[in-house]
Parts: structure tokens; C-alpha cells; sequence
């Protein structure tokens, strides 16, 4: 957005859109929208910018609870409320893929629904981009998170190999609470297809992309658990949307173990010749039996990933599809 003429850059409004995607959301998105309210009114950030929340987009992930009716209540009380209609569950990225897709500010800030993410960071989030020029902002959370010591570990792991070794950039502290400019979020949404998480969408068009710290607050109801088999298959996903780095993760695997075995031939051909080759072996033959097979299937089911993403793509299988509210077709 241009500024006015004989307008200053200090005097401008930066309008933001909200998006929350909403799945079990019945008991926490009132109090989030009662929070939100005072930013409709201008606001300041703390180094002396001027915004003003635009709209906040809910889109329903046709989660249990009722949380569709909270969503009709709270769009009947408030017109800034825009509500985004998914026709079943797609899961957080697409739904809030759908959000950014609705939003027409200028930022658009992604939240989660359970109150844990304080929208009095939104200043905090725009300062950190206009001071660093960056067309996206990661909230650094100061605190724990609210999990298991098990899940906090896993969670740390995967994100430091999604870093170091597969997006080959800066995003350590990627997670739901962002702030993204709008034209870069809603171009990212138009084109990203089925399986690509946003971070990994983001990470392939941003050019600049900073943090900026927050404290986290309780959740607004139970914290949330994943099963073991739904956080590996999360990750699973993450690693083939990144591209196609890992293929060469499985072709250097590939390389070490042809050089390992290039030495143990040579070995056993010396000690073949000094006479030194005992009858037994089963040991060291059933040791490089699971090495070698666990590499092999572990290779294997890379690439099954990358030929599932790209049947789902080639069939045409849509990340999202919106509709209307579906009480007005199914109206009981």
C-alpha cells in the first residue's frame, strides 16, 4: 500500500487481518475476539507505528464442539468478523491457507484459537518487520510450552533438522503466531498445493524473515495431543514439501554405504591372504544386514513420500475446497 501524497511514512496506518483457524474453538474464541476488539481502534506500537486491525477471518475446520454456531454468533455481533467455510477437516496449514486467501490488509497475522498467543504482541510483530525490512515475523516464545518433556524434545529435534538440513535457511523458530505482508501471504496461498506446509511455502519467497519475542499464556482449554503416529506423519509431510533436498540425503546415504563396503572388501580380501579369516561371521553379517536394510527402507520411504505428494498432485486432489455456511444447505 503507497503512501498518500505529502503523506510521511511515520504517519502511515498498516492495516492487518487476522486469521484464525478454528477447530475446537467453541469455549476460546469469544474471550480472543473480546481481546481483539480495542485494536480496531488506531492503535500504536511501541516504536511509534500506526495500525489498526482490518478484520479477523475465522475458518471453520469442521472440528467437534459447536464451534460453527460460535463462529455464526460472533459474525452476527460483529461486522469486521468474516467467517471461511471449509467443506470438511483439511487440517491448520490449509485452513489458515484459506484465511490468508480471504484477508485483504496490508499484514495479515496468523493466531491459533486457544488463547495461548497474546494479541498485545501485534506492535511487537509489525516493529520487528518494518525495523528489519522483513516480510515475515516469527513470535519467539520466552517461555515453555505446555507439553511433555518428550513432545518439547521431539518438537526442538524436528525443527533443527527441518532447519540444518532440509529449508538451508533461518526459520528455527517457525510456528503458528506470525506475522506475514499481505501481498507475499495471499500470493504463497494461491499457489501452494497439497501436502506444503505455509512455513515451507514461505521459506521458498521470502527474502527477509526475523523474530520477535512473546510470552505465551495458558490455553484456554486442555493443551492439545498428538498422537506419536500423527506428529511423525506431520513431520513426514514436512520433509517432502521442502523439495527435493532429502533425495539427496538418500543418494549420499547411498554413497557412504558403497564406500563403507569398498573398505570392508578390501579388508576381507587382505585378511583372506594372511589367513586370518575366521569360519564364524554370522555376527558381523547380521549386523550389516540391519544397517544396510534399515538404510534401504529408510531410503525407500523418502521417495514413497515424494511419489504419494505427487499422485495426490497429479490426481488433482485440492489442498482446500470453501463453501457456504453449511447450515443454509442443511438447515435441521
Amino acid at each position: 500500500m503507497s503512501d498518500a501524497p505529502g503523506r510521511t511514512r511515520e504517519a502511515r496506518t498498516h492495516d492487518i487481518s487476522v486469521v484464525i483457524p478454528v477447530y475446537a474453538g467453541s469455549q476460546t474464541l469469544r474471550p480472543l475476539i473480546q481481546e481483539l476488539l480495542p485494536y480496531l481502534s488506531l492503535s500504536t506500537s511501541p516504536d511509534g507505528h500506526s495500525f489498526r486491525l482490518h478484520e479477523v477471518i475465522l475458518v471453520w475446520d469442521h472440528g467437534p464442539g459447536g464451534a460453527d454456531q460460535t463462529i455464526r454468533d460472533l459474525c452476527a455481533e460483529h461486522e469486521f468478523i468474516k467467517p471461511v467455510w471449509l467443506s470438511r477437516n483439511f487440517g491448520q496449514h490449509p485452513a489458515t491457507l484459506a484465511g490468508v486467501t480471504a484477508s485483504s490488509g496490508t499484514w495479515i497475522v496468523t493466531m491459533d484459537e486457544d488463547g495461548q498467543q497474546d494479541p498485545g504482541f501485534f506492535g511487537a510483530l509489525l516493529d520487528a518487520a518494518l525495523r528489519d525490512s522483513a516480510q515475515l515475523v516469527y513470535a519467539d516464545p520466552q517461555d515453555s510450552v505446555p507439553h511433555s518433556a518428550a513432545r518439547n524434545a521431539a518438537s526442538r529435534t524436528a525443527k533443527w533438522l527441518f532447519v540444518r538440513l532440509l529449508a538451508g535457511r533461518d526459520f528455527e523458530n517457525f510456528n503458528s503466531y506470525r506475522l506475514i505482508y499481505g501481498e507475499i501471504g495471499r500470493s504463497v496461498a494461491a499457489y501452494t498445493g497439497p501436502g506444503v506446509y505455509l512455513d515451507v511455502a514461505l521459506s521458498w519467497v521470502v527474502s527477509t524473515v526475523t523474530t520477535t519475542p512473546v510470552i505465551n499464556r495458558v490455553e484456554g482449554r486442555p493443551a492439545s495431543n498428538y498422537s506419536f503416529s500423527r506428529l511423525l506423519g506431520h513431520f513426514g509431510r514436512l520433509v517432502v514439501s521442502t523439495g527435493t533436498r532429502p533425495l539427496l540425503f538418500v543418494s549420499l546415504l547411498g554413497a557412504v554405504f558403497v564406500v563403507l563396503g569398498a573398505i570392508l572388501s578390501i579388508y576381507v580380501i587382505v585378511e583372506s591372504f594372511l589367513g586370518d579369516v575366521p569360519v564364524g561371521g554370522w555376527a558381523s553379517t547380521f549386523v550389516a544386514i540391519l544397517v544396510v536394510g534399515g538404510a534401504t527402507l529408510l531410503s525407500l520411504g523418502i521417495i514413497a513420500q515424494y511419489v504419494g505428494a505427487s499422485a495426490n498432485m497429479s490426481l488433482g486432489k485440492p489442498l482446500y475446497v470453501t463453501v457456504r455456511d453449511p447450515r443454509d444447505n442443511f438447515d435441521a
